[in-house]
């Protein structure tokens, strides 16, 4: 299935995408009918509580960039202020020298957990999508506490809708595809630590909140955007995430 999030008449919901039209799955609302995809607001996917970002999860990657294999996660948290929906545009922000994209599997949590155990993590998965991301690559280099390059805005592309079944979510194709070219090619099957390795993880640390985002690492390839890129996420089974790339406004250019 896949769901989208939209405003329609004064109320906030998820719903399911159906033939040109939307299902309301809020049933305490009392939408039973489909609604038209022309009546209503699409918003972006998901309103976290924290956008949670796995770093150097492919073998390859680290092998790419010379690090040793990790022996357990790392993570940084993106805020949430930094998302965009699937056409919206990847603004480059003046001084910040070279952006790039990291294409990644995203998870989005389905309800409030703990200390997950890993025969219930798919129960507490609401979905899957795609995401970007979008990281200042000069300003990482010189801030080792990295928020700095994550977080501006629209940094973190996200969707085009959460899709809530996949079938083998470690043996999913991720690409990440720039002006036609691919740029970034390979599996989930990569990884160094599973989606639902993750899922666990993470929850050891810290509550995870319906709506909450994990980014699950990028593979190898990431390089440079430029002002009218345009910039695609591909994750087999699960969609296709489309973003253009805009330089900074005259204004901010002068201001630089």
């Amino acid at each position: 299935m896949r769901i989208i999030r939209v405003h329609h008449k004064g109320s906030v919901f998820y719903a399911a995408l159906q033939d040109g039209a939307v299902l309301c799955l809020h049933k305490q609302l009392g939408l039973t009918e489909p609604i038209p995809l022309t009546e209503v607001t699409l918003l972006p996917l998901v309103a976290p509580s924290k956008v949670i970002c796995v770093g150097l999860n492919y073998r390859e990657h680290a092998k790419e960039i010379g690090y040793a294999v990790p022996i357990e996660p790392s993570f940084f948290l993106k805020p949430p202020s930094s998302i965009i929906s699937n056409g919206q545009p990847i603004q480059l922000p003046a001084g910040a020298g070279r952006i790039e994209h990291e294409g990644e599997l995203a998870l989005v949590i389905g309800q409030t957990c703990r200390d997950v155990t890993p025969d219930a993590v798919a129960q507490n998965i609401f979905g899957y999508t795609c995401a970007n991301d979008v990281t200042a690559r000069e300003i990482q280099k010189r801030d080792p506490l990295i928020g700095h390059s994550k977080s501006y805005d629209t940094f973190c592309p996200i969707g085009p809708w959460i899709e809530t079944a996949v079938e083998d979510v470690n043996a999913l194709s991720v690409r990440c595809v720039v002006n036609g070219e691919v740029r970034q090619s390979s599996s989930t099957a990569d990884m160094i630590f599973s989606p639902h390795e993750l899922v666990c993880y993470l929850s050891r640390i810290m509550t995870l909140m319906p709506g909450d985002v994990i980014l699950t690492g990028t593979p190898p390839g990431v390089s440079a955007l430029a002002p009218d890129d345009m910039v695609q996420v591909e994750i087999d089974g699960v969609g296709v995430l489309f973003n253009p790339v805009e330089g900074p406004t005259p204004e901010e250019k002068i201001l630089q």
